[in-house]
């Protein structure tokens, strides 16, 4: 029971993060289904099944709030599926021993990636209402679905990256296009899965709880994507990705660390994600100071505009 009921805050938590950065279910609790060692092809197939309906429940909500683009939504969700499908199938074709190494190295390098991101660059916001083409976002879509298939997550912080990069779409409709396209990416991966691992590998209480978790949080994302800062909570969210893939990875027959070595490990990311979260914490503080000035000097400008409109008339 304990075990379900923090799978179900994790789940919750995670949709959370999900739904206000557009990434990171599937990484977060793919982390923590390795962590506790479950078969790596069954956590990703897991959480997959979950996503099916945590997806479906966030894109219905950020529709409500006008953060989906629906062309967008087409032209990625269905090189997507295929790319997920390929994915689950193969990861599901190696060993026990060898794939849970493999998706803890793909499950790091997507939450250093976050980390890196968010702190150093946060969200661009050039070419605004340019269109996203067919011919970008088909292979991104096969690419993200491949990853998140074989990692247990990385539609997200695949493909939300690359979109905000082009910085052609609002960041708001982007998380929402993102959310509501892994639906089919979701439903792929599982069919997937199914077909080359079958159901008997799979604990569907646990993919009932990680759901009902994600489901609940859901609308409540859709609505905190709009006042959360994402590149505060992408810097936390990549620390905590970092921390627990290492700690699989130095644990694993691929590096069997020593207890020392582990430790120094373990406090040097502590001490680089803390420094990350600090510097995107003050760099956010920096922007908004810098919007309020500028808003302030638009506010004079125009009022001096009107004030000249009315001497000469």
């Amino acid at each position: 029971m304990r075990a379900l009921i923090l799978l179900g805050l994790v789940g919750f938590a995670a949709q959370l993060v999900d739904g206000s950065l557009g990434m990171a279910y599937g990484v977060t609790s793919s982390t923590l289904l390795l962590a506790i060692g479950t078969n790596a092809a069954a956590a990703s197939a897991t959480v997959h099944l979950a996503e099916i309906g945590t997806t479906l429940a966030s894109g219905i909500s950020h529709s409500r709030f006008g953060n989906v683009d629906w062309k967008v939504v087409a032209k990625i969700g269905i090189p997507g599926a295929l790319g997920a499908f390929a994915g689950a199938t193969f990861l599901s074709s190696l060993s026990t021993e060898v794939a849970a190494p493999v998706m803890s190295l793909i499950l790091l390098t997507l939450g250093a990636y976050i980390l890196v991101r968010f702190t150093a660059f946060g969200l661009p916001r050039g070419n605004l209402g340019k269109p996203l083409r067919k011919r970008f976002l088909a292979p991104l879509g096969v690419l993200a679905g491949f990853v998140d298939a074989t990692g247990g997550g990385g539609w997200g912080p695949v493909g939300t990256p690359a979109i905000l990069a082009s910085g052609r779409l609002q960041p708001r409709k982007v998380i929402g296009s993102i959310d509501a396209s892994e639906f089919l990416v979701a439903i792929a991966a599982s069919i997937g899965f199914f077909v080359g691992i079958g159901s008997e590998n799979i604990d569907f209480a646990w993919v009932a709880v990680l759901l009902l978790g994600g489901v609940v949080a859901a609308p409540i994302a859709a609505w905190l994507v709009r006042h959360i800062p994402p590149r505060i909570l992408g810097s936390a969210v990549g620390g905590v990705i970092i921390l627990t893939n290492v700690r699989t990875l130095l644990r694993s027959d691929w590096v069997d660390a020593s207890g020392a070595v582990q430790t120094v490990a373990y406090l040097a990311i502590a001490v680089i994600w803390a420094g990350a979260i600090a510097y995107s914490v003050r760099e956010y503080r920096r922007d908004k100071a810098h919007e309020s000035v500028e808003a302030v000097e638009t506010d004079l400008r125009a009022a001096r505009t009107a004030e000249e409109e009315q001497a000469s008339a």
